[in-house]
């Protein structure tokens, strides 16, 4: 196979996987068809089968993806990060608010179809996701060494659950631009990780 032409197979995979993305998203996985998916990139359903055995594998390969990406992602940062460690849970932010913005139908479709997966493949997804937190717990832990670990973990799923709050916040005209709102959502995150460290108010 040509460079040429597995640039374009791998470009066409990526097209697939964006739509169904989308349409299971927006009508579940059940609810969406493979020749709707076909249709959606332009091939027919039995198309997609040169691509993908079925809906269970663009399944599959979409949840363990993205896990894959933020985990090979946050270990990037952290690498380049360099020795400052609000620069690198800056970094860590920045990731993740670009993955929360930009691939909020994942977001949805990771919330409603995980169980959908075959075992081997929630399993593996599970087990990214553990390693993907707790590269956020260490580098929390020494941006705020007054927390305990187990604070520190609790305020990483916390944070998580914020900014993955983003398919729930209503129309795109209702919300400020994406500048604005990576910001605000940066803002929020590190005000969470701050309080992790804060003393409880006296009687509380």
């Amino acid at each position: 196979m040509s460079p040429a032409h597995a640039s374009a197979s791998t470009s066409r995979r990526e097209q697939i996987l964006k739509e169904a993305a989308r349409l299971f998203a927006e009508r579940g996985f059940h609810g969406v068809g493979v020749d709707e998916i076909g249709a959606a990139v332009g091939i027919s359903g039995p198309g997609l089968y040169r691509h993908f055995a079925g809906k269970d594998a663009m399944l599959a390969e979409l949840l363990v993806g993205i896990s894959e990406r933020l985990l090979d992602g946050g270990r990037m940062r952290i690498a380049e990060g360099g020795e400052s460690p609000e620069a690198v849970l800056d970094a860590l932010l920045d990731g993740h608010i670009d993955f929360a913005l930009d691939d909020r139908p994942l977001i949805t479709v990771h919330d409603r179809e995980l169980d959908r997966l075959r075992e081997a493949d929630r399993k593996r997804v599970r087990q990214l996701q553990r390693q993907y937190v707790e590269l956020w717990v260490d580098v929390v832990c020494k941006v705020h060494p007054g927390a305990s670990e187990t604070q520190s973990r609790a305020a990483v799923h916390a944070v998580f659950g914020l900014l993955n709050s983003t398919p729930h916040l209503g129309r795109p005209g209702a919300l400020p631009g994406r500048t604005e709102m990576a910001e605000l959502l940066h803002r929020l995150a590190l005000g969470a990780f701050r309080a992790v460290a804060a003393e409880p108010a006296a009687g509380a």
